[in-house]
């Protein structure tokens, strides 16, 4: 499927540093959409969003990288989760107490953050838990990035109803013997974005704003999107697996069995006739 959001790579050879840039467009309005966040809980969402791209993006082989926030604030859970295609998904749960919370502590509050890796070949997920350290998403993982990794990173988030994106930076083993003073450069000229740069330029122009006397050398974007087609057949089988007798009951008080699947972002509406279709028998064949 064609999309408008992309990751893209890019290299400041002089310096021995590297970079992304993620821009999601029509991904992060899919996942927006027939949501209604406060600005707050959208704006985190669209963090994480941003982040797991740039991790997920540097998958070799196939699996998927999941990352969940859950703590005890008015942001409840947040999940967003990533192939190493690029196939992007995720959402909070949320209260009304949100609005009006700033950074990620007052949201989430005695949160708990999970990554977890999936991999085939892999008898269990890999896990790793992320100290919840820093008033924002950027700052969390800048963190864990720099422990994990042995080396300084990073990043710049921005969110808007719109579009949400992602600078990062990453400073790589030779960067002092090339530049003693590079790494310290480059990020006080990054400190200098502003959001609405990250949300409207293009990473070209983003790069040429920035770091315009460095040499840089930007890779080829990839895309990211946001294609999570319905499972019918496995809802299907959930509602069989409960009983005929007991989705009567949840269409007698209700009118219709409504199920959302909150993650891809999709819902599946059962009548009385679709119950009686689950439970119909086959045609015999003769």
């Amino acid at each position: 499927m064609s999309t408008t959001s992309t990751i893209q790579r890019f290299l400041l050879e002089d310096l021995d540093i590297r970079g992304a840039i993620v821009k999601l467009d029509d991904v992060w309005q899919a996942l927006l959409e027939n949501r209604h966040y406060a600005p707050e809980v959208r704006d985190l969402l669209g963090a994480m969003s941003a982040v797991a791209s740039v991790i997920g993006g540097n998958l070799k082989q196939s699996g998927r990288l999941t990352i969940q926030l859950q703590g005890h604030g008015p942001v409840s859970l947040l999940v967003v989760d990533v192939t190493e295609a690029l196939n992007l998904r995720g959402y909070a749960k949320a209260g009304d107490e949100a609005v009006g919370k700033t950074g990620i502590i007052d949201l989430v509050g005695d949160g708990q953050l999970l990554m977890t890796l999936d991999m085939p070949g892999l008898r269990h997920p890999y896990q790793s838990y992320v100290p919840v350290q820093g008033n924002s998403v950027a700052e969390v993982f800048e963190h864990y990035l720099t422990q994990s990794e042995q080396q300084p990173a990073i990043l710049h988030t921005a969110s808007s109803g719109k579009a949400a994106a992602c600078l990062f930076l990453q400073k790589l083993p030779d960067a002092d013997k090339k530049d003693a003073d590079g790494w310290d450069r480059i990020t006080h000229l990054a400190s200098t974005v502003r959001d609405e740069e990250l949300l409207d330029l293009s990473a070209e122009d983003i790069l040429t704003r920035l770091f315009h006397q460095e040499t840089v050398r930007l890779l080829d974007a990839r895309e990211v999107t946001h294609d999570w087609t319905q499972d019918w057949d496995k809802v299907r089988d959930m509602l069989r697996s409960l009983g005929r007798a007991e989705l009567d009951s949840m269409i007698a008080e209700h009118g219709e069995i409504l199920i959302h699947d909150d993650l891809s972002n999709h819902e599946y509406r059962f009548d009385a006739e679709d119950v009686a279709a689950l439970f119909a028998s086959p045609p015999t064949l003769h």
